[in-house]
């Protein structure tokens, strides 16, 4: 186990510190967008990077996903390897040329779909070349994780990153609202071009050109699996957009904004910590899901290194909501701090949920993945659609946490039915831990924000102090960092 654990930590420190760097440059550019454009700059550009994922997803049959793990396969046949890359790339820029066309064709009926006039037709248009750009950095990055390169993929995001908001930031001084698209464009135009230096180098020998009988067979069973992944995809940002939409008409552009706030902050941690995940997890776990025992082993493993690690800081971010809403964004986003309360103590669900989920995509169960993810999106979709005329706002935050805990118990069932996972003992008492604690103090929050940021201080502090001392367990002191933090708990008189 420790070989596992010393492997996952590792790749979860580089993704992690990437993804850290990443998230700063993310609050940065929401910070300006919210000072410089308001809440309605905040919700357009939730709506624009919706959409975009939406087509994306649909665009790309999932073939992103399913390409990893053939890549993962096949990584130490070079032949193979050239063969599935080069069909990959091709796929992506075929099915991406085509949806920027269908985009361009009807970007006047988009605008007027989601906005209800065409004001936005040329931003729709702009959306559907970053849909083919994107598709073609989702080619590139797909191949580095598949042959678990993740330091290349690490600076593959950070750069584009930056590179993307300053272009965004700099169109928006220039054009005011309509540079916001910007962001969505420029971003993985850099991606591709920084990918390539990494992807060339790559050991993969040449091939001849392979005809179409050959592309035939290495497509059709990754378009196969990756359609169940697409349509999961599919499922989820139609819902967003569709959420997003209905706010918008219900309750005006503003509560949009709101709405993107909560959302935007809820994902940036939960989406550093789950890219760290699948990052290594994924190519790592498609190697051993035939072997029942060695994957319920890595499946505990990650489960627990996640809660230990991001468990905390969830407990932080209920408690602190109210501040960090007002220090990411600004005072007219006041209103979104009990949402992103709600949608924190949901994340929790879904953060002990996502090592499982993982093994059904690894064991190439398409049609359950599809119905797994499906499952979380009816619920959110439903009580928003029932209640928000009556409730507001929150209860689309109240949908999250009720989503994630339906897909939370649906998860647990496919990953014993079909996978025969058993829980170890130490990852019922964290699950049980994080869970309870999420639940308490959301609920003294809402009642007492004073309270309930002062209480989070001490609930992660000590749940952090808990959850390190077990990962030092799991990979063993090697390293200044873990001899260090080793001496430490010697000296508060709890060794290891």
């Amino acid at each position: 186990m420790s070989n596992n654990s010393r492997g996952l930590i590792r790749s979860m420190a580089v993704m992690g510190s990437t993804q850290t760097v990443n998230i700063v440059i993310s609050i940065l550019r929401v910070k300006a967008l919210a000072v410089m454009l308001g809440p309605s700059g905040v919700g357009l550009l939730g709506i624009f990077s919706n959409l975009l994922d939406m087509i994306k997803t649909a665009a790309g049959l999932g073939i992103g996903k399913s390409g990893v793990r053939q890549i993962a396969a096949a990584k130490r046949d070079k032949m193979v390897l050239s063969r599935v890359k080069r069909v990959l790339l091709s796929a992506h820029l075929l099915q991406g040329a085509a949806a920027m066309v269908i985009v361009w064709v009807l970007r006047t009926q988009i605008s007027e779909w989601l906005f209800g006039n065409s004001l936005y037709k040329n931003e729709v248009g702009l959306i559907g070349i970053a849909i083919l750009l994107t598709l073609l950095a989702t080619a590139h990055t797909a191949l580095l994780q598949g042959m678990r390169r993740i330091d290349d993929l690490g600076r593959v995001t950070v750069f584009s990153a930056l590179i993307g908001t300053v272009a965004g930031l700099v169109a928006i001084w220039f054009f005011g609202e309509a540079g916001v698209v910007w962001f969505v464009v420029v971003q993985p135009f850099a991606t591709i071009l920084i990918a390539l230096k990494y992807t060339k180098r790559l050991p993969i020998s040449k091939t001849k050109t392979l005809s179409v009988s050959e592309i035939w067979d290495i497509w059709k069973p990754m378009a196969k699996l990756g359609a169940a992944f697409m349509l999961g995809g599919l499922a989820t940002t139609v819902t967003m957009l569709l959420v997003r939409q209905n706010i918008t008409q219900e309750l005006g552009l503003e509560a949009a904004g709101l709405f993107a706030a909560a959302w935007g902050i809820s994902m940036i941690y939960v989406g550093l910590m789950l890219s760290a995940v699948s990052a290594d997890y994924y190519p790592r776990l498609s190697e051993v899901i035939t072997d029942r025992i060695a994957a319920n082993e890595l499946m505990n493993d990650q489960l627990q290194i996640l809660l230990c690690i991001g468990g905390p800081v969830l407990l932080l971010l209920i408690g602190l909501s109210p501040w960090i809403v007002t220090l990411l964004y600004s005072s007219e986003f006041e209103s979104a701090a009990e949402l992103l309360q709600w949608m924190t103590a949901g994340n929790v669900f879904k953060l002990a949920s996502w090592p499982l989920a993982f093994s059904i995509v690894a064991a190439s169960r398409s049609k359950t993945f599809f119905l797994m993810e499906v499952s979380f999106n009816i619920v959110f979709l439903s009580v928003i659609w029932l209640m928000l005329p009556s409730l507001g706002l929150q209860v689309t935050a109240i949908a999250i946490l009720i989503g994630y805990f339906i897909y939370f118990v649906i998860t647990n069932i496919l990953a014993y039915t079909l996978q025969g996972f058993r829980w170890e003992v130490l990852s019922i008492g964290l699950v049980g831990m994080h869970i309870t604690l999420a639940l308490v103090l959301l609920g003294l929050a809402l009642v007492s924000p004073l309270s309930g940021a002062i209480v989070s201080l001490f609930m992660t502090a000590a749940t952090g102090l808990f959850g390190i001392r077990i990962v030092l367990k799991k990979i063993g002191p090697k390293g200044r960092v873990a001899i260090s933090l080793v001496k430490l708990y010697a000296f508060i008189r709890w060794p290891i």
